[in-house]
């Protein structure tokens, strides 16, 4: 430090560490000019790379209240992934990791209400919690100016995207004709929010080539009931999106029919 133009060396135990963003002062991306000299090294950090990089990197800094399955895990990664591609959105600003761990704890979220209101014992996470955290995941995102309106219109294409990325990497070349069959003549399947797994699997009963989803889905035969509920509706979710089957969502409930 400086007193009246004499310099003194104070013998101070700290480290001292900075942060900046890509649209700071710099635009850079870097330490403010002026006080670069003041550390003694600089480091550049970068997203990961591999999609199951970021999934690993949810699941280990998520504080999860419910059971939210990987394959939900990727479409969060995913679905950031595409944000950060995304013309909509200020990539000055850019995405971070912490945007996936806030959408994979709202997840959970979701999972625990319907959990207690339904009278699940265990909570585990589906494909319907995912677009509940829409709403609070806007204010992380800062959009180009262009796009002011459409906000959640770009962020619900996005993750409509990012579930059909992960079913087609997830489930491809798997015969899913057990599921299409299951709305032979005009029969339906409903869920939701407020649906609970086991209304949803007793909707379903046996299903050809179920285990062989469990199986790419990382369950196993020692899946709980919530895990196979959870898998059953994201294989209709990802029909839906690649148009093998029809989608009606009405007051919360979500009805998949042919």
């Amino acid at each position: 430090i400086q007193i009246r133009g004499y310099s003194l060396r104070l013998p101070l135990d700290l480290l001292l560490v900075a942060t900046a963003n890509p649209e700071d002062y710099t635009n850079r991306g870097r330490i403010i000019t002026p006080l670069k000299d003041r550390f003694g090294a600089e480091i550049r950090t970068h997203y990961p790379t591999e999609v199951s990089d970021e999934v690993a990197l949810i699941a280990q800094e998520s504080a999860l209240v419910a059971d939210v399955p990987e394959h939900l895990l990727e479409v969060l990664a995913r679905f950031t992934r595409g944000l950060r591609e995304s013309a909509a959105v200020d990539q000055r600003s850019g995405v971070s990791a912490r945007f996936a761990i806030a959408g994979a704890e709202g997840v959970a979220g979701s999972a625990l209400r319907r959990a207690a209101r339904v009278g699940e014992a265990y909570a585990v996470a589906r494909v319907c919690d995912v677009p509940t955290v829409v709403p609070t995941l806007l204010g992380k995102v800062e959009f180009e100016m262009g796009e002011e309106g459409r906000e959640r219109d770009v962020l619900t294409h996005l993750l409509r995207l990012a579930v059909a990325e992960t079913y087609r990497s997830r489930l491809a070349g798997l015969d899913l004709t057990g599921f299409t069959n299951l709305f032979a003549e005009g029969a339906v399947v409903e869920t939701g929010e407020l649906v609970p797994g086991a209304d949803l699997l007793a909707q379903v009963g046996p299903v050809s080539g179920l285990s062989k989803v469990l199986d790419r889905l990382g369950h196993g035969d020692d899946a709980t009931p919530g895990q196979v509920a959870a898998a059953v509706e994201f294989v209709l979710e990802g029909l839906h999106l690649t148009r093998r089957i029809d989608k009606d969502s009405v007051a919360g409930r979500t009805v998949y029919g042919a």
